[in-house]
């Protein structure tokens, strides 16, 4: 049996494959990450060809704790991706009922289904996860808004959360059986890293170290990551660059007849007549979108580099 794929982002090749064109000459806006990415300095060449070094990962993990301003006494690692982390999260628990409200980020549902585990989207429940701000309608959460306030165990995903750091939720990660995702490549625009961070209960976090194994960072990875989170002033200057670009994106969509319905400023959710429609039209010009299985009216579409906005002007047109 073919193992069924999971709705996300991406998939540039089929959009390929059915719209014709070469992966140079397409702008893929299906996902929620900086089109302006970090700007990665040399690495020193032994990153490539020695295991990575535990005092690189220790000037990483120092890096983290102090732009996430992790609490003292909060356990925190680094692992390759947030999605590592999510796959393994469900068994530091019981088996019992998840509750996961939708529509959200569906690795964690079937990270929870894997472990056997029930899920739903309402209390009573042992676990509850929110993605926070949503994906992919930008809500947020609050410590009191949480849908499962007796839950045992706590996973709140703040992936998206770096462009809006005054909403985070980290001071939550000091109570117990409570773990905060963050993901590396969103904000910082380096998908391809592949490094994700988790923060929480440090008894939790120690089976996570224990199960991800050793070097779960990669030696460039290590060094690319704690240079990224040393600059905050490119963080500052992102930030607001995001949020202008996210007001001129709203502009054109709104103008070609679409309705904002949320998202953050590395991603907008749109309400159109027929969002298969959009996406086709978009494909046309080479410009891939994201559609939903479960309502055919939202479109998601990231910003453009801005190199590609005369293209998504004129593909709007």
């Amino acid at each position: 049996m073919t193992k069924r794929e999971r709705d996300h982002g991406g998939g540039l090749d089929a959009a390929i494959a059915r719209f014709g064109g070469e992966r140079i000459g397409w702008i893929d806006l299906s996902t929620g990450i900086n089109p302006h990415p970090y700007p990665p300095k040399t690495l020193p060449a032994d990153c490539w060809t020695a295991l990575p070094d535990k005092n690189a990962l220790a000037d990483l993990i120092a890096a983290a704790r102090a732009f996430w301003q992790v609490p003292e006494g909060v356990g925190l690692m680094a692992a390759s991706g947030a999605s590592a982390l999510i796959a393994q999260i469900p068994r530091l628990a019981a088996r019992g009922t998840a509750c996961i409200p939708g529509p959200t980020y569906n690795e964690h549902a079937a990270a929870f289904r894997a472990a056997d585990w029930r899920v739903t989207d309402a209390a009573p429940a042992e676990a509850q996860v929110v993605v926070h701000p949503n994906n992919p309608d930008g809500k947020t959460w609050t410590a009191e808004t949480l849908p499962c306030p007796d839950a045992a165990l706590t996973i709140i995903d703040e992936s998206f959360c770096d462009v809006a750091p005054m909403q985070s939720l980290i001071s939550l990660s000091a109570r117990p059986g409570t773990l905060v995702l963050k993901s590396f490549g969103k904000f910082w625009g380096l998908a391809g890293l592949r490094l994700g961070f988790i923060a929480g209960d440090p008894a939790l976090i120690a089976r996570l170290n224990d199960a991800v194994g050793p070097w779960a960072v990669s030696g460039p990875a290590l060094h690319v990551g704690a240079a990224a989170l040393a600059d905050v002033e490119w963080a500052r200057d992102t930030r607001a660059r995001l949020a202008e670009d996210a007001a001129r994106l709203d502009a054109q969509m709104q103008i070609a007849g679409a309705r904002m319905l949320g998202g953050t400023t590395l991603f907008r959710l749109y309400e159109v007549d027929d969002a298969a429609a959009w996406q086709t039209q978009l494909a046309r010009h080479k410009i891939w979108s994201r559609v939903f299985p479960y309502n055919p009216r939202w479109l998601r579409l990231g910003l453009p580099h801005a190199l590609h906005w005369p293209r998504v002007a004129a593909a709007l047109a």
